[in-house]
Parts: structure tokens; sequence; C-alpha cells
């Protein structure tokens, strides 16, 4: 379990110190930068498997519309509508809103397995949820910015809940190459037709290499092996630590000034995550496909993050 949250908690730092990353491919065609950057993604992932001498699980029929609705919405889709969202809204609205993620995913998740919220979870979430407020700022919006605040929010709930039950059955690595490999599928074939293509300029290759290896395999294999172990609720909580990565990074960039509000909301994201990851259940092995790893899940939690995603 510590090996777990020890998973999710670097997902997350990865994901919330890549934003400067990101921005340097603002001027770059959405949907082909996608492609390439889950592209590289899924090669590495690919790589990884092999290196230790595993073979690559098939998905079934039965996960294939867990899959394509992962990557729809919670990769392809998240980021589309995070790009207008802030377009629409301040980065510090977006965040915030955000920021209910934890929230959403505690208490969806039991739900959606027919069981009741665990109270740890929701309380550390709703802690976690108020850290984030103060991290952020809030921030004013307008015309369809809420909208699409809500939308991106939807995205990142939606990357962890499609991928419950695929990674019981397929392993944590297979689901991330696999969604990596549909989304450059994906993005390739939209990207030819919005915004098209072009050659990256040297800054925007290295961004993409970064985004690829890091941001993308190594922090999609970490985090479905969190969601595996800790379940989606649980997990939840150290979405959290993105914005609280997010301002480390922006402070010793230099582009933010560390003030007692956003400290103060750093410490309330630590101590949400904290309550949220008490009284683990004890771990019930579950089957998995004959290729994949054995995962051990705890028997309540069979339930089915630019940012995460």
């Amino acid at each position: 379990m510590r090996i777990a949250v020890t998973a999710g908690a670097l997902s997350a730092v990865i994901v919330g110190a890549s934003v400067p990353v990101s921005g340097m491919l603002q001027d770059y065609p959405l949907l082909s930068g996608q492609a390439l950057r889950y592209l590289l993604g899924g090669l590495v992932l690919l790589a990884w498997t092999a290196m230790r001498g595993k073979r690559l699980p098939l998905p079934s029929a039965r996960d294939l519309p867990a899959l394509f609705g992962l990557v729809a919405t919670g990769m392809l889709g998240f980021n589309a509508c995070l790009v207008q969202a802030q377009a629409f809204a301040e980065p510090g609205f977006v965040a915030a809103v955000l920021g209910t993620s934890p929230l959403v995913l505690a208490l969806a998740a039991p739900l959606a397995a027919g069981r009741r919220p665990a109270p740890a979870a929701v309380a550390g979430a709703a802690v976690v949820v108020g850290g984030v407020v103060l991290l952020s700022g809030g921030g004013a919006w307008h015309g369809p910015g809420l909208l699409l605040a809500l939308l991106t929010t939807a995205g990142e709930v939606s990357f962890t809940l499609f991928a419950v039950g695929v990674v019981r059955r397929l392993g944590g690595v297979a689901v991330a190459t696999w969604c990596c490999f549909i989304a450059a599928g994906a993005g390739a074939v939209l990207g030819t037709f919005v915004g098209g293509w072009q050659v990256p300029t040297v800054r925007e290759g290295v961004a993409l290499v970064v985004l690829g290896t890091v941001l993308t395999a190594v922090a999609f294999g970490l985090w479905y092996h969190a969601v595996a172990r800790l379940g989606a609720d649980r997990a939840g909580v150290l979405i959290g630590l993105m914005p609280v990565a997010g301002l480390a990074a922006s402070v010793a960039l230099g582009v933010q000034q560390l003030t007692p509000l956003n400290t103060s909301g750093a410490l309330l994201v630590a101590l949400g995550c904290a309550v949220g990851l008490r009284h683990p259940t004890p771990p019930l092995p579950v089957t998995t496909h004959p290729s994949a790893p054995r995962v051990a899940l705890p028997l309540a939690r069979v339930e089915r993050s630019d940012t995460l995603n």
C-alpha cells in the first residue's frame, strides 16, 4: 500500500510540475501534438513491457468500450475542454473547479460499485477540495467558461473511473499502453482535419519528448498502479497534489509568489490526503489476464488527470 500511495503521489506531482512544459506547445496544433505525445508514450510503455519479459495483454470485446470511452473523454476530450475553458475563464477558476475531482471520485466510484462511500475518503477529499480552492485563488469566468470547466472536470474523473475495470483485468501498464495507442490513432485522424500537421521546433520537440515519456508513459503507469491497489475513491485524493506541485514549480521558476494563502492551501491538501488514505481494507487477490501481473485489490474496491490526462 505504501508503494501504491507513493506511485499515485509521484504521478500527481509529475503532472502538476509539467504545466510549464505543456505551455511550450501553445503554438503547436493541439490534436496532432497529442497524437505524437501519446504515440511516444505508448512506444515507451511497450518497450518497458518487453524489457521485463512480459507480453502485452490483448483487450477483449468487453474492455473496448471502457478503453475508447477513457480516450475520448479522459484524454483527447479532457485536453480539448481544458484549452477551451481557459479561453473563457481565468486559470484559477478552472483549477478550482478541477479541484473538485477528488470529491466526485470519492462519491461516484463506490456508488458505481454498489457500495456506500467510505467516510474517510469523502472527508479527506472534501479537505483536499478546500485546499485546492485556497491554492488557486478562484477567479472569474464568462460565457461558456463554467460549462467548459465542468466538462474538463468530468474528463478528469472519467480518466480514472473508466479504467478501474480494465485495470483489474489487464493490469495498469497494459491499460496505459493501449490507451496511448488508441489516443495516438484518434488524434492523428482528427488532427489531419482539424489543425493540421507541422514540423515541431527544437523547443516543441523537447516538450513532446518530455510529455510523451515522463508525463504520459511514467505518470500514467504509476497512476493506474495506484488506482488498482487503492481504489479510485482513495487514490482520487492524491489528485490534489497536482496543483501543489504546480505551485512549487511556479515558485521555483519565479513566476509566482509563495503567500500565506497558497501555503495554507498546500497544507490543507496534505492533510486531506492523509485523512483520505487512512484505514485501508485488507487486499484480496483478483483474477487478471494470464499475461498481466497479478494485482491484489481490496474486496470493496471493485469499481470501475496538460494534467494527468
